[in-house]
């Protein structure tokens, strides 16, 4: 059976199908560019040009002001050209200077003040060293000096001066007069060196002396198996023993100092603490 068709001559199904979506006719004008918009695109363009121009010469002005100064820093101009040194009465200033590596007039910006500070403390008699910049040319040394306790004899019979830690501060031809000696089982070595541990026993006992009778003591010894005796003006000796206990041993020494009769050549045993004995010279 031939189906009915519409007035347009379509079949029933053609003309209850939706009609097909049509897209809009772009106008003749429709794909030019409005001339404002493409003058304020080209404008911007030409902007971030400019920008980009400029960025770029700041960063080059910044790396040759960076360079620039860095050679400039490293002229004589702002070298190590006024080095002073205060505090030093051992070691001289021409000492103090070879040893602070500064003699060359180096740069400032290179001086590294804790690395002169080190150098300048392995000098015998510095203990401590302050070194500080002073722009434009100008670096201060402030040293410590080390202070001479103890003389002790060399392997070769010679005299070197000590600190109270135990440095060997130098050399004498003679016995340094004012000091306490000594005598230790190694020998001291070169100014500048430090006494063994074997002489430990001997230094720590001369370093801890009580004010109530280190004025007394001349000198202090110590036997190779770390027994330490003391030599007193009187003269009498006194036997520490083992450097232990010692504040117990020097009570002891001090009580017989002050209340028994000594004679020469008497000797004072403390090596037990609180138990002391007293032996005829």
């Amino acid at each position: 059976m031939t189906p009915v068709g519409t007035k347009e001559g379509k079949t029933a199904a053609e003309a209850t199908r939706p009609a097909p979506h049509r897209r809009a006719k772009r106008s003749r004008t429709g794909g030019r560019m409005d001339p404002r918009i493409s003058a304020r695109r080209t404008a911007v363009i030409k902007e971030q040009g400019r920008r980009r121009l400029i960025i770029g010469g700041i960063a080059l002005g910044v790396v040759a002001l960076l360079v620039g100064g860095w050679f400039l820093l490293h002229t004589p101009i702002f070298s190590a050209r006024s080095v002073t040194v205060t505090g030093n009465v051992h070691e001289t200033t021409a000492q103090v200077m070879a040893q602070s590596g500064l003699a060359g007039q180096p740069p400032l910006l290179d001086v590294d003040t804790s690395a002169v500070a080190a150098r300048l403390e392995q000098l015998p008699w510095v203990r401590t060293a302050t070194v500080s910049v002073g722009w434009p040319d100008g670096v201060h040394i402030a040293v410590t000096e080390e202070t001479a306790r103890f003389a002790a004899k060399t392997a070769a019979g010679a005299w070197e001066l000590l600190s109270p830690d135990g440095r060997v501060l130098a050399a004498s031809a003679s016995q340094p007069p004012g000091l306490m000696v000594l005598t230790v089982p190694q020998p001291p070595g070169a100014p500048g060196t430090v006494l063994s541990a074997k002489d430990a026993p001997g230094l720590r006992v001369a370093s801890t002396l009580p004010p109530s009778f280190v004025g007394q003591v001349t000198a202090v010894t110590v036997e190779p198996a770390g027994w330490v005796q003391l030599a007193l003006t009187t003269p009498v000796l006194v036997d520490i023993g083992s450097p232990t206990e010692l504040t117990a041993k020097y009570e002891d020494v001090s009580s017989i100092l002050a209340g028994a009769t000594l004679h020469n050549g008497d000797v004072i045993d403390v090596s037990v603490p609180d138990a002391p004995t007293v032996t005829p010279g």
